[in-house]
C-alpha cells in the first residue's frame, strides 16, 4: 500500500521506476510490455516492487502507438436514443473489455455531416477496427477506412461495401410475427415502420412483409410510416371494414411507441379494439394494458457476435466473409389475445 496522490502517480516516470528498481529503463519497458519473460524472476520481481512503491500508471496510449497498436475499437451508431442501439452497444462493450479492449462510440444522430466528421475522428484516434450500425450515407469514407481496418456491419447493409455483417433474421421474424396473429385470429394487419431513409433493415421488413400477405390468403396486410399523419392513418385504418380482427405490427421500438401515443390519442380500449406485436421488446412493453406482445432480438449477443467478427480480422483471418442472422423470439402478452377474450 502507498499513499501517493493520482497527482502524484501521473509524474512518475519509466525513469523513475527504473532507478528505484536500479535497472535499466529497457528492462523496465519489457516488463510492462509483451516482453516480461526475458527478464529474471529477480529483476522482474524489483521492477513489480518499484512499481507498486511509487504508484506508476503507463501510459496506454503512447505504448499503443508506439507499437503500433492502441487496443481501441470504434463504433458509430445513427441514434444513440435509440433502445437497440444501446442493447446492442453494451454487447460490444463487454465483449471488448472481455479482450482488454476498448470502445469509442460516435453518435451520428441522423446527421451526415456529423457522421462525416465522427469518421474523421475516428480515423484521428487510431482504433484498430470499426463497428457500424449507421445510414452509411458516406460510402466513400468508410470504403476508405475499410481498407485501412476491419469492418463489421450491425443491423444494416451499406451498399458496394464488402464486409462482415451482424444482425437480426428479418424474413423469419417478420414470418413469425403474421403466423403468430394469424393463429391468434387477426385478420387486417397494418405494419407500421419509420421511414425508409436509405435503412436496410427496415426496407426488407416491409419487403418480407408484402411478400408474406401474398402468401397468407386469410390476412389483408398494409403499410404505413410513423409521422405527423400517424394518428390520422390509424384511425382511417381502425374506422375502414376489414376482413375481420385488426392488428398492428410495429416493425421497431420506436414504431411501437408512436404508435402506442396514437392509440391512446384515439381513445382505443388497449388491446381489445386491436391488437399489437412489436419487434424489439422494450422494458415498457409489460407496463402498457395487459402487455404488448414482442418479437425480443438477441441484442447482447448480436453486439457480441459482431466483436468478435472484428477480432479475427484482427488476428489475420482473411476467410469468406461472414453474415450472421440471429433468430427473434416471441414473448406472448395480452396485446394480441383480444380476439379470443
Amino acid at each position: 500500500m502507498n499513499d501517493f496522490s493520482a497527482a502524484q502517480r501521473s509524474r512518475v516516470t519509466m525513469l523513475d521506476v527504473a532507478e528505484h528498481a536500479k535497472v535499466s529503463k529497457a528492462s523496465v519497458s519489457r516488463f510492462i510490455g509483451d516482453d516480461r519473460a526475458l527478464l529474471s524472476d529477480a529483476i522482474a520481481q524489483r521492477i513489480e516492487q518499484a512499481i507498486a512503491e511509487l504508484g506508476y500508471r503507463p501510459n496506454q496510449m503512447a505504448r499503443g502507438l508506439k507499437r503500433g497498436r492502441t487496443r481501441l475499437i470504434g463504433m458509430l451508431v445513427a441514434d444513440i436514443r435509440n433502445p437497440y442501439s444501446i442493447a446492442v452497444m453494451h454487447g460490444v462493450e463487454t465483449a471488448c473489455r472481455q479482450h482488454g479492449y476498448s470502445l469509442v462510440v460516435c453518435n451520428t444522430d441522423r446527421d451526415d455531416e456529423q457522421e462525416r466528421q465522427h469518421l474523421a475522428l475516428l480515423r484521428s484516434y487510431n482504433i484498430e477496427g470499426l463497428i457500424v450500425n449507421t445510414l452509411g450515407h458516406h460510402r466513400d469514407a468508410l470504403h476508405e477506412l475499410h481498407r485501412e481496418m476491419p469492418l463489421v456491419l450491425v443491423d444494416r447493409k451499406v451498399e458496394h461495401l464488402e464486409s462482415d455483417r451482424v444482425g437480426l433474421d428479418n424474413p423469419a421474424a417478420v414470418a413469425m410475427a403474421l403466423a403468430h396473429l394469424e393463429e391468434r385470429g387477426y385478420r387486417d394487419v397494418l405494419l407500421v415502420s419509420e421511414p425508409f431513409d436509405g435503412t436496410s433493415s427496415r426496407i426488407e421488413r416491409v419487403a418480407s412483409f408484402k411478400a408474406q400477405i401474398e402468401q397468407r390468403p386469410a390476412l389483408r396486410g398494409t403499410n404505413i410510416e410513423t409521422g405527423s399523419e400517424l394518428t390520422a392513418n390509424l384511425k382511417t385504418f381502425l374506422d375502414t371494414p376489414g376482413p375481420g380482427p385488426k392488428a398492428l405490427f410495429c416493425a421497431n421500438g420506436i414504431a411501437a411507441l408512436a404508435s402506442t401515443y396514437s392509440l391512446r390519442e384515439l381513445n382505443c380500449n388497449l388491446f381489445e379494439d386491436v391488437g399489437l406485436i412489436a419487434l424489439d421488446d422494450l422494458d415498457w412493453y409489460p407496463l402498457v394494458g395487459s402487455g404488448i406482445t414482442a418479437l425480443a432480438q438477441p441484442t447482447s449477443e448480436i453486439g457480441a457476435s459482431a466483436f468478435e467478427c472484428l477480432l479475427k480480422r484482427l488476428r489475420g483471418d482473411d476467410g469468406p466473409l461472414r453474415t450472421l442472422d440471429f433468430s427473434a423470439r416471441l414473448i406472448e402478452r395480452g396485446s394480441t389475445l383480444g380476439v379470443f377474450r
